[in-house]
């Protein structure tokens, strides 16, 4: 299905690959008569040719990115917009949407969620914004529908921000990044690598878009093929995927840790801005006559096959006809890797799951921004047409993308044949992607065309001893499995007719209901506020010196942010700093706050000119042993705060509360041997926090142990490669090294000043 050039190659004529070898100069000049080096080649990208379009550096090798729009949701933008306010904003420069699927339900906090919503629509008003009320679309559907546009770049507060089918190269981030922009600053990157991803060949049917995208992310993700790369879709098999199937792949690139996306665009592409009435922002985009990669990834697309993500990571894949052919033995393995996973706290199993030698489900979930398109859920009514799901145990919901999405498939007759099914339909709603509706029973297992199946996705708590858990699958095979009452059932079983169905865009369902300031903004409006919206605390700027104390120590080898801090419903306390903080690695590592909390004691005594070993016993001895080698080091010139350890850190949301909540809390720095993401890594630099590196291997500390950094302030003023750090005993000081990676100026001016507020405080 899937094979990975290793090395660079070259795409002649859009449609031949040459590998980056010996060779490869003679077989270019054989095709086109030219001769071209891989760094002029390397120009005649798709992704070379947006960027250097957005940058304002002058210098390609490192970017200073200004975006066209941006997009958020209603766990993101309130903290944003705080953020922005601290530092002085008066007006959105470009472009920025709120929109409102994430709390939509209002279900828990009480008015919290409803009082975001209500901040989101005065700011829209006040700084002259689009506010998109609950219901009416996920954040990545109306940006398809209303802000993409062929050669621009979107920036958004969502992991999963991609419209690279659209001709649009967009990224998801945290909060900080979207600051920047709304503050006439940029986003500051290195030029990436490309990657290409040659599709050939048509799907058969019964293979839809979460196949191919299961299929590439089982390839790519543990190997880190196209980490923090754009990946560049060419090949002569896009022509044969309809705009639909090519968003349905395009959105899960995310969970392969690229930075972002970008495909050719044809006729269908064109289509699809002409029946959303936008045929002015489509643009033909291909690569030049011969464009070189930093890496190929050919896909077969008629050998891939209906695929599941087993839990719990979408990287878990596997056919859905190899798991049923080997059930025992997958289920196991799938065990085991649980044990990882959900450290041992509850007994999960699986293997319960088979009866009479077939694997039975509990639930099926179409949603969101993967799945929740109009054809994939025509394909599962087509596929469902006849049948039902029985008065049993299995249930199936059904979510489509926007209300646009929606209101086709009422005049389609769709809906009325997915509810004849027994199955439910329900409003655009991002809950199902990460634990905020459609929790199943203790020891369900969930089939979802969503984006994610981390632990806790589907909203149990280990904390409560409560486990479920997700598989990814397409629509269709989910359509198959209810259609089969909850058996396990790939679609290409389905032996009917998939039909194609015709799309009419109604926008006066977004005309009638959508706020659009059209850019005017009006500084009259008051902003509506609520009790649980609260500005930041007050961060202080890095000290000379900094004692850390350890205070969570983690190897597990990948830690998501839903981990660092949980999805589901902690999500209405996100307008909350430190409210929101008390969620912290509650689902990981439940002393982590209280640990953090008796630190940040010091901290506090310190910023309040008081002495902090009158607060914390702990400062005497621990200063006592750092003066015996460091004379000058005293409560004056030395900060204290928390550090976590964690292997590799960030795999997944953009949210930035994953940083924030441990700055809030005193954190100072993370350690670790490398960052999942990129944008987990800025998140920390943006909150002021050190993104210590170590080199792999037996820690030189332990959890709780306390860590000396003498001369942090200098060493980052000065752009030092090594940072010299010391733990700290009875015995004396042990030494060890750390390293920060490479940073901007402006990234080390972020953490000397403390946090990106301070850096813009006016």
């Amino acid at each position: 299905m899937v094979t990975l050039l290793q090395g660079g190659a070259y795409l002649v004529n859009g449609t031949d690959i040459v590998e980056a070898n010996a060779e490869a100069e003679a077989a270019i000049r054989s095709k086109t008569g030219q001769t071209v080096t891989s760094r002029e080649a390397a120009q005649n990208t798709m992704a070379y040719g947006i960027l250097k379009a957005h940058n304002t550096s002058g210098n390609m090798e490192k970017l200073k990115i200004r975006f066209d729009k941006l997009t958020s949701h209603d766990i993101t933008f309130v903290g944003i917009i705080q953020t922005a306010r601290a530092s002085g904003l008066q007006k959105f420069p470009m472009p920025y949407v709120l929109t409102n699927c994430h709390n939509s339900l209002c279900a828990v906090g009480g008015t919290i969620n409803e009082d975001d919503h209500m901040f989101g629509l005065t700011c829209a008003k006040k700084y002259g914004g689009v506010y998109v009320p609950p219901h009416q679309a996920v954040i990545h559907q109306f940006a398809r529908e209303m802000l993409a546009g062929g050669g621009k770049m979107i920036l958004g507060s969502d992991s999963h921000t991609r419209y690279g089918a659209l001709g649009t190269m967009a990224m998801g981030e945290g909060g900080p990044e979207l600051v920047k922009q709304l503050l006439n600053q940029t986003y500051d990157i290195n030029m990436p690598q490309v990657v290409g991803v040659y599709l050939k060949g048509a799907p058969v049917k019964g293979v839809g878009p979460q196949d191919v995208a299961l299929a590439i992310i089982g390839a790519v993700f543990k190997n880190g093929f196209v980490k923090n790369k754009v990946m560049e879709f060419v090949g002569p098999g896009v022509a044969n995927l309809s705009a639909d199937f090519r968003i349905g792949i395009d959105v899960m690139t995310t969970e392969t840790t690229c930075l972002s996306s970008i495909w050719k665009t044809d006729e269908q592409i064109k289509e699809f801005y002409e029946i959303h009435g936008r045929s002015e922002d489509y643009s033909e985009l291909n690569p030049g006559q011969v464009a070189y990669y930093d890496g190929m990834i050919v896909v077969d697309l008629d050998k891939v096959r209906p695929m599941i993500a087993m839990p719990f990571h979408p990287s878990n894949t596997y056919t859905i006809e190899e798991l049923n052919a080997n059930l025992m033995d997958i289920l196991d393995e799938t065990e085991k890797r649980a044990l990882v996973s959900l450290d041992g706290a509850v007994d999960f199993k699986l293997k319960d799951k088979v009866k009479n030698g077939k694997f039975m489900v509990d639930q099926g979930i179409i949603a969101g921004c993967a799945g929740g398109g109009f054809e994939n859920i025509c394909a599962a009514a087509d596929i469902l047409k006849g049948n039902y799901i029985g008065s049993d145990g299995f249930t199936l919901s059904v979510y489509p993308a926007s209300m646009p999405v929606y209101m086709e498939l009422i005049r389609n007759g769709c809906a009325a044949t997915i509810l004849e099914t027994g199955a439910v339909m329900k409003t655009a709603f991002c809950g199902p992607c990460f634990g905020a509706g459609d929790t199943p029973a203790n020891n369900a297992f969930s089939i979802r065309h969503s984006t994610r199946n981390f632990p806790n996705r589907e909203g149990s708590k280990l904390q409560n001893g409560q486990i479920s858990s997700v598989a990814l699958m397409d629509a269709r095979s989910i359509a198959a499995t209810a259609a089969n009452k909850g058996v396990l059932t790939p679609a290409t079983e389905f032996d009917g007719e998939i039909g194609k169905y015709k799309y009419h865009f109604d926008a006066n369902i977004y005309a009638n209901r959508v706020f659009d300031s059209k850019g005017v903004a009006d500084p009259s409006v008051e902003i509506q506020f609520g009790p649980n919206i609260k500005d930041w605390p007050a961060m202080g700027a890095l000290p000379e010196n900094l004692v850390l104390q350890v205070v969570s120590e983690i190897h597990d080898p990948v830690t998501t942010t839903d981990e660092l801090i949980p999805s589901g419903e902690t999500s209405s306390y996100r307008s909350n700093p430190l409210g929101l903080a008390e969620f912290a690695l509650s689902r990981k590592d439940p002393q982590y706050v209280g640990r953090a909390k008796e630190v940040q004691k010091a901290e506090k005594a310190r910023m309040n000119g008081e002495n902090p070993a009158d607060t914390c016993d702990w400062v005497t001895s621990v200063m006592e042993s750092v003066k015996k080698e460091f004379t000058d080091a005293d409560i004056a010139n030395t900060g204290f705060g928390s550090t976590i350890f964690a292997v590799k850190p960030g795999d997944g949301s953009a949210r930035e509360q994953a940083a924030s909540c441990q700055k809030v809390l005193g954190g100072w720095a993370n350690i670790a041997n490398e960052y999942a993401t990129k944008r987990y890594r800025s998140n920390l630099i943006n909150w002021g926090m050190l993104p210590f590196l170590i080199e792999e291997g037996e820690l030189p500390f332990k959890n709780l142990d306390y860590l000396f950094v003498p001369g942090i302030k200098k060493a980052v003023e000065e752009k030092a490669d090594t940072i010299k750090a010391y733990k700290v005993s009875e015995q004396g000081l042990t030494a060890f090294d750390l390293r920060l990676g490479e940073l901007t100026d402006e990234e080390r001016q972020i953490i000397l000043k403390g946090c990106l507020i301070n850096y813009n405080r006016v």
